[in-house]
């Protein structure tokens, strides 16, 4: 049987049964959906991609795997090679693994042994609320999601901080030289409920770490590669360690990397074998993997990516902004992202059976109705998913 993620499997809804996909469609018996989620935010090209099928293909027909302890393979050398010209700052040394979860849990880690290496015995993390960083323990830790971890005890050496710069500046007055690290889904929180802030926050944070010598971590595996409408947030701050997923195999294959700057680097470079980072995943820089994601970067790349996010922001602001109905509590757009989120969950109740009418795939959560497109989507198929969220409120009064 198969046990289905967030779900209470007594009462699970059958799902849609996908026998093909191709573009923004996945294909169902009877339907051709829009995805307006990218399978969870992750297909920015969306699906069939030829060049992406191709270098698939090609390098599995060389090997499909091997491990990289003791071992190295062309795809994770040539990926490592262009992440050096294409990330920004010093973030030049990458640990791979295989998925964004992971790759959080990597960058945590990479923290505390930082300053456990340097003698320093810092054991707070900072975090902000709302913050949803995945579901291993650690992630779990740092995240603050009632609706997916309430089943778990909370970790006393975890603060967590609205995205006010009042609330950080006195984090840091009354724990700054106790914080091993201070983690952010930067500009965009996801599952906490698709909400925004802005950029003076990350900076001040930025400042602050700096003053008080805290590993800055940005967890870009959803914001990064567009989806704020920046290349990555970290082009505009830069942090100490940057974790990237999702998108970076343009959605076909799970894989992360945590890139690290020099600093944290250094921090576990010597003789004594106690500085090591004691981390291996089995299918770390699986070469199928890098083989993809040096594809993706090279389609983002040449096919100006970021005017298509430009115009999805564009077409999705004149569509939603100022639509207005009294259940509703705010609407937001950013870059490839967009939300109405309403006063009561019940409202979005049966949401997805009238998307899927129209041809479009939804999956709201608890009070958020949202989209997060492939860059390829043209402004028919946008408006299509536009209008049918309006629609669920002027066609539906009794919601």
């Amino acid at each position: 049987m198969i046990w289905y993620p967030y779900a209470q499997m007594k009462n699970l809804k059958t799902p849609y049964k996908i026998i093909d996909a191709e573009g923004v469609y996945l294909k169902t018996s009877d339907k051709n959906l829009i995805d307006s989620i990218s399978s969870w935010w992750c297909m920015i090209h969306g699906y069939k991609n030829q060049e992406l099928n191709q270098a698939m293909k090609n390098q599995i027909d060389k090997f499909s795997h091997c491990m990289l302890a003791g071992l190295s393979h062309e795809p994770v050398e040539k990926l490592s090679e262009k992440l050096e010209s294409y990330l920004p700052g010093d973030l030049n040394y990458y640990f791979f693994s295989d998925s964004g979860s992971v790759g959080v849990e990597v960058a945590l880690k990479m923290a505390m042994q930082f300053n456990k290496n340097r003698g320093q015995n810092r054991k707070k993390i900072l975090a902000l609320k709302n913050a949803y960083h995945g579901d291993t323990f650690m992630t779990m830790a740092v995240g603050d999601d009632e609706d997916y971890h309430s089943a778990f005890p909370k970790n006393p050496d975890v603060i967590h901080i609205q995205t006010k710069i009042p609330d950080l500046e006195k984090a840091f007055c009354d724990f700054g030289e106790q914080l091993s690290c201070f983690i952010v889904e930067p500009l965009l929180q996801g599952a906490g409920g698709i909400r925004m802030y802005d950029i003076s926050f990350l900076k001040r944070a930025r400042e602050l770490c700096d003053k008080y010598d805290v590993v800055l971590i940005f967890d870009e595996v959803a914001t990064g590669f567009g989806r704020t409408g920046n290349r990555f947030v970290s082009d505009l701050v830069l942090p100490d360690i940057l974790v990237l997923g999702k998108a970076l195999t343009g959605g076909y294959i799970g894989h992360a990397l945590t890139a690290a700057s020099k600093k944290i680097f250094d921090g576990f470079y010597g003789d004594s074998q106690d500085l090591a980072f004691m981390h291996g995943p089995t299918f770390m820089a699986n070469p199928v993997a890098c083989a993809l994601a040096l594809k993706s970067i090279e389609i983002f790349e040449r096919e100006d990516y970021l005017s298509k996010i430009k115009k999805i922001e564009e077409i999705a602001k004149r569509e939603l902004l100022g639509f207005e109905d009294p259940r509703i509590a705010d609407i937001r757009v950013m870059g490839g992202a967009f939300c109405i989120e309403v006063k009561k969950s019940e409202t979005l109740k049966g949401f997805p059976e009238f998307a899927y009418k129209r041809g479009i795939f939804a999956r709201p959560f608890v009070r958020y109705m949202y989209g997060m497109v492939p860059y390829i989507i043209t402004e028919e198929e946008l408006v299509r998913i536009t209008d049918t969220m309006k629609a669920w409120f002027t066609e539906n009064s009794s919601h």
